[in-house]
């Protein structure tokens, strides 16, 4: 078979023979986004990657076509999106009916995509950076493409690229077809993964080249190898006239950059992109300083000091006990219990302020050094989670006194620091003032859904009402209660269609009827049957659509990257107005878990079991987490439900993000904000929503997280 250049393409094929040739120093310009929102170029993507850690959010138009992308750079070499496209004037210009059916029915066309990215080759002076990419590779395929590009700079403020895309990618300007044809797309119930098709059919180049003027502006230029075959032939939304696209963006700071462009010779285009580096808080964190070390004089010149006659005292566990809270409630830190003799004291602590485990142990540890007595060498800490003992920390004190001002103070003291599983401690006698514990707010809340066909965004936003109560360790009464003021979610949506029982799609009908709602309300037990092992038994109404009740064990070494766990729930539908009644359905569900630790805050969770519908299967879960709270996430389930009986996307998957609140503000806090972006909701593969489960809660309290996070001991 013969590949032709045409005239036309002789730009793209420029711009590889100068990527092949040119040698630069080092890149000074940031990699920018393209409006797929993906590292690129304007229409075309680039061969660089982001920073690793980034996330950005990209919201980008011109003419009917609108998209709005997440994107996290996994690794500093692999890439993820996920894309909301929406194409206006879908039936506009070709006379469909309003008989119409499927996605022919909505004036406006939403589709939902993936894209992965892996960098091959990273620049160097005479390399260029080289990317294989699948844009939309598991979906409709309405904008699915892979290419293969490469980025070189040729001046510290000028990048030029090049390459070779398939698909909507190569429709435009085709060279050929060297790896044969593209079989024909199998939509299905969407969600599927179209491997088949991956780098097969026409292949067309593409190219273009981006200039920083300065720190705040840059021109963009390009060849676009992307006919818009459907957009702007089949479906006549916009006309398309030429290959080439040309744009101006503006970086207001570093977390924000705009973009306006010329496109297809037709066209005026916009983006926006947010960029927020979970590495980098929006407010550095500020600690107030913590109580120095308090050196003990030297034993020969002050023996009296020294001595352990003070044990003999009856009441001095008790002051000493009054002492350390009243210098740990400086930092929100509750003192669950204490225990001394002459040698040694363990001390109780129950965390509620810092998201670092490690910081809560360092004010512990200063407390007891300035407090206790010189006799005192050894000292345990003992994290308390729900009323339970997770594990200890011994230190010696002499070594927090020779250490304190070392040049690496941190690694010096993890060297000589023990942790181990606290179960053999129990939790102590809790301070008398301590329980029973009681908890109350009220405040505003605001919830979201996305991705309805005849409304892509729906809020709702009103008042919230919590209490906790804890009569003793381990044992908690919670409930909560919102009331909506304004919203959208409880407008008209169509009726579920699924064929499984309706444990998650009649969620409308929840939204439309619970003013008032009563989102839960529940009695929960925690324990400790043995050693690494933790239990948890909660009843009630468990979450907005489901009561009964749930049982947990999890085996978890202190030591250890590795945990198991299983849970057991039986539970009933909830009626629809989320008050106490309860439908006829009723299900028995439970799962076997594996949690591993893969190290560099990399995590991974597979869970086996029978999900709420009755179907069963498996779901894997990766995260990535970083030492100040940020968790970002992918998650699939896959059931004996076919995908037929799934419905819309063929099979449970989505995003999870969590954003801590010390990024935000840089006080410290525990608080976050969670969201899950899901595709679709549907009835497989949907679990139990049950609170603070147990690895959720202990996930950090363990050698090698303490590890990680062992730097903000001495803060």
């Amino acid at each position: 078979m013969s590949i032709k250049l045409s005239s036309a393409l002789r730009l793209p094929f420029y711009l590889l023979t100068i990527c092949a040739i040119a040698g630069s120093p080092a890149a000074q310009t940031r990699p920018s986004l393209n409006m797929y929102g993906a590292t690129g170029l304007i229409d075309m993507p680039s061969g660089e990657m982001q920073p690793d850690g980034m996330l950005t959010t990209t919201s980008s138009h011109f003419g009917p076509i609108s998209r709005t992308t997440l994107t996290f750079q996994i690794t500093p070499r692999l890439s993820g999106s996920f894309r909301f496209l929406g194409v206006r004037d879908w039936n506009k210009n070709i006379g469909c009916l309003p008989a119409c059916t499927g996605s022919d029915k909505f004036n406006t066309y939403y589709d939902r995509s993936f894209d992965l990215r892996y960098q091959v080759l990273q620049e160097g002076r005479y390399r260029p950076a080289v990317t294989i990419g699948l844009q939309d590779f598991v979906g409709t395929g309405i904008v699915a493409g892979e290419y293969v590009v490469a980025t070189k700079h040729v001046t510290p403020s000028v990048k030029i690229s090049a390459g070779l895309g398939w698909g909507r990618l190569g429709s435009y300007g085709s060279i050929g077809s060297p790896f044969g044809a593209r079989p024909p797309l199998v939509i299905g119930s969407g969600g599927n993964f179209n491997v088949d098709q991956w780098f097969r059919g026409p292949a067309a180049p593409f190219g273009g080249l981006e200039w920083q003027i300065d720190d705040k502006w840059a021109f963009k230029a390009e060849y676009s190898s992307d006919a818009y075959a459907i957009e702007a032939g089949a479906r006549r939304t916009f006309d398309r006239k030429s290959p080439f696209n040309f744009g101006i963006e503006y970086q207001a700071n570093e977390r924000i950059r705009l973009g306006a462009y010329a496109m297809h010779g037709s066209e005026i285009g916009v983006s926006l992109s947010f960029m927020a580096q979970p590495k980098k808080p929006m407010t550095p964190l500020r600690l107030p300083a913590p109580t120095p070390i308090k050196p003990r004089p030297d034993r020969a010149k002050a023996p009296d000091e020294w001595s352990a006659d003070w044990v003999t005292q009856a009441d001095a566990e008790q002051i000493l006990t009054s002492n350390i809270g009243r210098q740990l409630a400086v930092d929100a830190i509750a003192v669950h219990s204490l225990s001394v003799n002459a040698q040694s004291a363990t001390l109780w602590i129950d965390d509620k302020t810092f998201d670092s485990r490690a910081n809560a142990i360092g004010r512990a540890a200063r407390a007891m050094a300035y407090m206790l007595p010189a006799s005192i060498e050894t000292f345990r800490i003992i994290p308390v989670v729900k009323g339970q003992a997770t594990v200890a920390v011994t230190v010696r004190r002499s070594d927090l006194e020779a250490l304190e001002n070392s040049a690496n103070p941190a690694a010096d003291l993890w060297a000589r620091t023990q942790v181990e599983d606290a179960a053999r401690y129990g939790a102590g006698r809790p301070a008398a003032d301590l329980y029973p514990m009681f908890n109350w707010s009220i405040g505003p809340y605001f919830r979201t859904s996305y991705f309805d066909p005849s409304r892509p965004i729906r809020l709702e936003t009103g008042v919230r009402a919590k209490v906790d109560y804890s009569p003793m360790p381990g044992l908690e009464f919670a409930g909560s209660l919102r009331m909506p003021v304004l919203s959208s979610l409880d407008d008209p949506r169509p009726a579920s269609n699924s064929a499984l029982p309706h444990v998650r799609t009649d969620t409308a009908l929840y939204d439309r009827d619970a003013k008032p709602g009563l989102e839960y309300l529940t009695v929960a037990k925690y324990f400790r049957p043995g050693k690494d092992i933790y239990g948890r038994v909660s009843a009630g109404y468990l979450e907005p659509m489901f009561a009964g009740v749930s049982g947990e064990v999890l085996w978890k070494p202190a030591t250890s990257r590795y945990a198991f766990g299983a849970e057991l729930n039986y539970v009933a539908q909830r009626d629809t107005d989320m008050r106490f009644g309860l439908q006829n359905y009723k299900v028995l569900t439970g799962h076997l878990s594996f949690y591993a630790d893969l190290n560099r805050g990399y995590s991974a969770q597979i869970d086996v079991g029978r999900y709420l519908a009755g179907d069963v299967g498996a779901t894997l879960s990766v995260d990535r987490s970083f030492d100040n709270g940020w968790k970002i996430g992918a998650f699939a389930t896959k059931t004996n439900v076919t995908a037929a009986q799934f419905g819309e996307g063929s099979f449970d998957k989505g995003i999870k993000v969590t954003i801590p609140l010390t990024w935000i503000t840089g006080k410290p806090s525990q608080k976050v904000f969670n969201t899950t972006l899901r595709p679709v909701s549907r009835d497989g593969g949907a679990r139990l929503n049950v609170r603070d489960r147990l690895y959720e809660k202990l996930q950090e309290d363990d050698s090698p997280s303490y590890d990680r996070q062992w730097g903000r001991f001495w803060r």
